[in-house]
């Protein structure tokens, strides 16, 4: 593969993406979510799970832990979360992810298998207790062989968190953090339920770094409630001067039919779609004015940055947790509604705590849905992953990996992928598709040609809109 098509300066034609702005999927996987099946249970996944501990080539493991719980309720969340202030069901939840953990390593046989990386998401991670964090963390180094060099992340609430809670994180082996800010702003603040002083995460960024945590990254939303062009700027001023490593700027889908927690929001505030185009272009040209790369959807990094060097390296991977620098691990998922992947499978777990509890206490894993990849779903994988990531596909290295005729197995796509040419988004060569500086915003769109499930099912409005 070449690398010139990532390192192209970006192009934003608000136009174009006004234009083209549509309803699309986010391709944490393919094939989507929304594609997963009941009939695919703990069975499938136990057989897969053996598979993996029979494989003595097999690869890395990613593990990932949701904590749902939460102090208080953000109006614009639409994550699976629990809002409590009570510390005793987290103390039970433990109980049962370590028993899930313990369960899927026995399945995958008694040698402790290497990990490379790890998150913990949510919710509200660090709603647990210091002691409720030793023991989650004392039973996956117990079962898992955790390497000394991994990447080891969690997502943080600086409303609720102390110095010492970061010495401790430090401690039990985390090395990057991601704060969530959404905006500095205080009417935006109020409007969406999440009051957040510049002075508390400044606090946390700066406890991160005297503890040694190797990269920070922060969180923001554009389209929320009370949000002005002038007043996401001087959010973005303070976020610059904060210099974290990382920064993702996330388009707020509004769907309040989905997300009942986004009823409490008054519609009415929310900016008209030429403002929130504005914002975002905005935000676009003070990132990279500041020099941070655009890596992709929604994420920008410091070019020393892992995420701007495995992309440069052509190793970056795209999972449901987004952009990672580990393309070849199984992710293990454990806790309500996470989602993993083994091999050619994707599996998830019941996303209601009541249901969750109940399969383990009858020693069952938790499987509420999943699916095995065909050979079609994991080529159309692997292309959507390259244009996602590389911003092009090098079509004679897919034909040798896949054993097949690009031009003719993709031509209906092709035809397709004209039509994206002439709109601007994309440069097709009978070796290379190469998705243009002023298509990047729209990497969605083109990924959306390859995606079977789309052309044989509409259902686009069940998705956000791409931009």
């Amino acid at each position: 593969m070449g690398d010139t098509a990532a390192l192209q300066p970006l192009e934003v034609d608000l136009e174009l993406i006004r234009r083209l702005d549509r309803n699309g999927p986010r391709y944490t996987s393919y094939p989507t979510a929304d594609r997963f099946s009941k009939e695919f249970g703990p069975s499938n996944y136990i057989a897969w799970l053996k598979k993996r501990g029979a494989d003595a080539k097999r690869s890395p493991l990613s593990l990932y832990f949701h904590i749902p719980f939460c102090n208080t309720l953000c109006f614009y969340c639409g994550c699976n979360k629990v809002i409590t202030k009570d510390f005793s069901k987290s103390e039970k939840y433990i109980q049962y992810v370590i028993k899930e953990m313990e369960m899927q390593a026995a399945i995958m046989g008694g040698e402790r298998q290497r990990v490379e990386q790890l998150h913990w998401g949510g919710g509200t991670p660090t709603f647990l207790t210091h002691e409720q964090m030793r023991a989650l963390m004392g039973a996956t180094r117990r079962l898992f062989d955790l390497v000394d060099d991994g990447e080891y992340s969690i997502e943080i609430d600086p409303r609720k968190v102390s110095d010492e809670t970061i010495e401790l994180l430090a401690e039990l082996g985390f090395n990057r953090i991601s704060i969530g800010v959404q905006d500095f702003d205080s009417e935006v603040q109020k409007a969406v339920n999440r009051i957040q002083s510049e002075e508390e995460t400044l606090r946390v960024i700066n406890a991160a770094r005297t503890n040694g945590f190797q990269s920070v990254s922060i969180d923001l939303i554009y389209g929320l409630p009370k949000q002005t062009v002038e007043g996401f700027k001087r959010t973005l001023e303070k976020v610059i001067a904060a210099d974290p490593d990382r920064l993702s700027i996330y388009n707020y889908a509004h769907l309040p039919t989905v997300f009942m927690p986004q009823r409490r929001i008054n519609e009415a505030d929310l900016p008209i779609a030429q403002v929130k185009l504005e914002i975002l272009g905005l935000a676009v040209q003070t990132m990279t004015d500041a020099g941070y790369l655009y890596i992709g959807m929604d994420h920008f990094a410091k070019p020393s940055d892992e995420l701007a060097v495995a992309q440069r390296e052509h190793r970056l991977h795209r999972n449901f947790q987004g952009y990672s620098t580990h393309s070849d691990c199984d992710l293990l998922a454990l806790g309500v509604s996470s989602i993993g992947q083994i091999g050619a499978t994707y599996s998830q777990n019941f996303r209601e705590l009541d249901d969750y509890y109940a399969a383990l206490d009858r020693d069952e894993l938790p499987v509420m849905r999943g699916m095995e990849l065909s050979r079609d779903d994991e080529l159309r994988r692997a292309i959507i992953q390259y244009l996602m990531c590389h911003f092009e596909l090098d079509k004679a290295a897919l034909e040798r990996e896949w054993d097949i005729r690009f031009d003719e197995y993709f031509a209906v796509e092709l035809g397709e992928l004209a039509q994206r040419v002439t709109e601007g988004l994309l440069e097709l060569t009978p070796e290379f598709i190469r998705v243009t500086p002023r298509g990047r915003m729209l990497i969605r769109n083109i990924c959306m040609v390859f995606d079977h499930y789309l052309r044989t099912r509409e259902q686009h409005a069940r998705y956000s809109k791409v931009i």
